[in-house]
């Protein structure tokens, strides 16, 4: 029973400290002052505590549940909408409910499947990529804070990869502590954001931020499950994080999702026996909602820091992702054009919806016309 419990443990320590910078950082981007960002980040942690403990429970399998890390990045790319951060909000809400209509409507969660690998590889390499330019600018304009955190996520990248991101942190927090005062406040409240629908959020934000979770988050995570042996019903899994990302939305959390780079964690060899690795979900669920009573210190150290740090400890936790969504984009020689141009596009506009228009667009007119029957 130790093994799982302790795999769930790591996960959650591993999944927090390796992203939260990136969840706080598109929060702010999307226009989220302090109290609203530690609110928004400490929203996903329940939702996500919440939502794992319930489904371990039900399937009896380690269902690691996780905020979208992608879509935080997308928050970064689109940055402030009309209507502030209110309409933000009303975006999230819109995407929770689009991944509870793909839970109960088989023919959404196709549509999204039947987005060509090649185009939603490119699309989600195309948010990414302006995040994970980021260690290279801190370099550039803070050299002596980014040094250290760069050098010591590069060792611990090749001897222990799953700490080199929060390794690289806890170097970054150390810096920040002695260079300046941090203002640590109190423990974070959940505050509520009245929601406003704007057309423009729900195109620059709420459909983009459902495509690169469902692309992003929750196919992967289906796969590294199946890889261990795990294949549970995805019709129950969407609803339930769908309900978790509404239960959240209003109080600034983003999206709810499968884990997918610390779900091998919680599903590996790691966890014990295959029969009672569903104790790692459970585990898992309960300490990442604990460490979401962090939020507020998580804030305060964030907004204490030079942005650019903050960016590139963010961009160097996406860099795996960056790498993965690139070689999907690039995998078949037929569809590199199309997602050739939905990269350039999604990383030059900003916006992924613009990006997978393009793509989308492209891939149709490459098709090979069929010959008429004679």
């Amino acid at each position: 029973m130790l093994k799982p419990v302790l795999a769930g443990i790591v996960a959650a320590l591993v999944g927090f400290a390796g992203a939260f910078a990136v969840v706080l950082a598109g929060l702010r981007a999307a226009g989220a002052d302090e109290a609203q960002a530690a609110s928004g980040l400490l929203a996903v942690c329940l939702a996500s505590g919440l939502v794992a403990v319930v489904l371990g429970l039900r399937t009896r399998m380690p269902v690691s549940i996780a905020w979208s890390t992608p879509g935080a990045a997308l928050l970064i790319a689109a940055g402030p909408q009309p209507g502030g951060f209110a309409a933000a909000v009303g975006a999230f809400l819109v995407c929770g409910a689009l991944i509870v209509v793909a839970g109960l409507v088989p023919a959404l969660a196709r549509l999204v499947a039947a987005i060509p690998a090649p185009v939603a590889g490119a699309m989600l390499a195309g948010v990414l990529l302006p995040l994970c330019l980021a260690p290279v600018r801190a370099l550039a304009e803070v050299p002596l804070l980014a040094a250290p955190v760069v050098a010591v996520w590069a060792v611990l990248a090749r001897l222990a990869r799953p700490w080199a991101v929060p390794a690289a942190l806890a170097v970054a927090v150390v810096l920040i502590a002695t260079t300046g005062p941090v203002d640590l406040g109190g423990p974070p409240v959940l505050v509520w954001t009245a929601p406003v629908v704007e057309p423009g959020a729900l195109l620059a934000v709420a459909l983009p931020l459902f495509l690169v979770t469902m692309a992003g988050q929750n196919v992967p995570g289906m796969a590294v499950l199946a890889q261990f042996g795990y294949r549970p019903a995805l019709r129950p899994v969407l609803v339930a994080t769908g309900l978790g990302t509404l239960a959240g939305a209003g109080f600034g959390g983003h999206a709810v999702n499968l884990a997918a780079i610390s779900a091998a964690l919680s599903a590996g060899p790691e966890a014990g026996d295959p029969e009672r690795r569903w104790v790692a979900s459970v585990t898992n669920g309960v300490a990442l909602a604990v460490l979401g009573l962090g939020a507020g210190v998580a804030t305060a150290l964030v907004l204490a820091a030079p942005p650019v740090l903050v960016e590139a400890v963010a961009g160097l936790a996406l860099l795996g992702a960056l790498a993965a969504a690139l070689g999907s984009a690039l995998a078949e020689p037929a569809g590199r054009e199309a997602a050739i141009v939905t990269f350039v596009v999604t990383a030059g506009s900003g916006s992924a919806m613009w990006g997978l228009a393009a793509g989308a667009a492209l891939t149709l007119a490459y098709r090979p016309v069929r010959a008429p029957a004679r």
